[in-house]
């Protein structure tokens, strides 16, 4: 009977990995990115004025408490949205763009440009991103940043992480797309 209490007691003093809820969507505390194992780092709300627009969690290799571990981390990461209202895709991949371009210098975007074509027309073979809809963005060492819609890849992979980490800068950069979700992001609550 002692032992079962002391492994009781073990079990709960033990620091959980729980699922995260954001605007009634659950991200797993784990995902599987390709070859890669990942871990939530934070997860939070974009909102645009009064409008609730996606849930958003971010996954890692492991724990980043700064953005500087999260964009330099080596191994898989996902940026796993969820849409909590319906969004053309050119609504969607212009305001990324956007925030691309505000977390980047016009010599930077220029390097990128071929990549953020590439996936600005890849996001626009999806149409409508209807309320609910999952978008991932994967970093697969192998293969580049992947997008898949719903389940399904869409385009070829981009291949360069400078891209992927550009990606990341639109919620984690200087200028991020919200202040306080760069915080929940990097596992700060408040």
């Amino acid at each position: 009977m002692n032992k079962l209490i002391a492994i009781l007691l073990l079990a709960l003093s033990l620091p959980a990995l729980a699922a995260l809820e954001v605007a009634g969507v659950k991200f797993d505390d784990k995902a599987k990115v390709g070859a890669g194992d990942t871990v939530i780092n934070g997860a939070g709300m974009r909102k645009r004025a009064f409008f609730k627009v996606y849930a958003i969690g971010l996954y890692l290799p492991q724990k980043a408490a700064t953005a500087a571990e999260a964009l330099n981390s080596k191994g898989a990461k996902r940026i796993a949205i969820v849409t909590l209202r319906d969004l053309t895709a050119e609504q969607f991949v212009d305001a990324l763009i956007e925030a691309l371009k505000n977390n980047h210098d016009e010599a930077a975007m220029k390097t990128l440009q071929p990549k953020v074509d590439q996936f600005r027309n890849t996001m626009l073979t999806i149409g409508n991103a209807p309320e609910k809809s999952v978008v991932h963005l994967d970093w697969l060492p192998e293969t580049g940043t992947r997008l898949t819609f719903n389940g399904a890849q869409k385009g070829a992979d981009i291949a360069g992480e400078d891209f992927y980490r550009a990606l990341l800068r639109i919620w984690l950069g200087d200028k991020p797309a919200q202040d306080d979700l760069k915080e929940q992001l990097l596992g700060k609550t408040g």
